[in-house]
């Protein structure tokens, strides 16, 4: 990833380790149950302490939906085709499935991304489409089965199958 795209390029060691506790209590609890309070006591520090690295808890989402980005975007290259892009793109989302959905479902803030990192992330749909609707279309696909996966809304079965079934739909 390019050094400019990196939503903690210029964090400082107090930032990132504020980061790194959200992502741990993310991941526990799910967004709407992380609190400043609760996230500073995590690093045991006081809570107005947090609001000298981060304005506000949407401030902190803005970097941590930017790491997601991030991540997922690194996590997706080299792309080698279509079937191995699917198989990465699951396996983000079941290593870190609160961080996913804060990153994939809602409304997405560009304007506190870095510029350049949502186009990057995605580009590797484009690249194994060819076509902009097409990546699109790829992308929606996997992304619903990657939450109805982690919510546990499949049947029980064969659910490698059905994303095989996708990857062979756009191969």
């Amino acid at each position: 990833m390019p050094d400019e795209l990196d939503p903690l390029r210029a964090a400082t060691p107090r930032a990132r380790q504020i980061v790194a506790a959200a992502r741990v209590l993310l991941e526990r609890d799910g967004w709407d149950r992380v609190t400043m309070r609760d996230l500073a006591e995590e690093i045991g520090i006081r809570a107005p302490s947090l609001y000298k690295h981060f304005a506000n808890k949407d401030a902190l989402k803005a970097v941590l939906v930017g790491v997601a980005l991030a991540e997922s975007g690194a996590a997706l290259r080299p792309v080698t085709g279509v079937a191995e892009l699917i198989r990465d793109y699951r396996s983000v989302a079941r290593a870190t499935p609160n961080l996913y959905r804060l990153a994939t479902v809602g409304p997405l803030d560009r304007g506190a991304l870095p510029d350049g990192l949502e186009e990057w992330s995605g580009a590797p749909f484009f690249e194994v489409t060819g076509d902009p609707h097409a990546a699109q279309a790829l992308w929606a696909a996997a992304h619903g089965m990657a939450i109805l996966e982690i919510d546990g809304r499949f049947p029980a079965g064969e659910l490698d199958r059905t994303w095989a079934e996708l990857a062979a739909k756009f191969a």
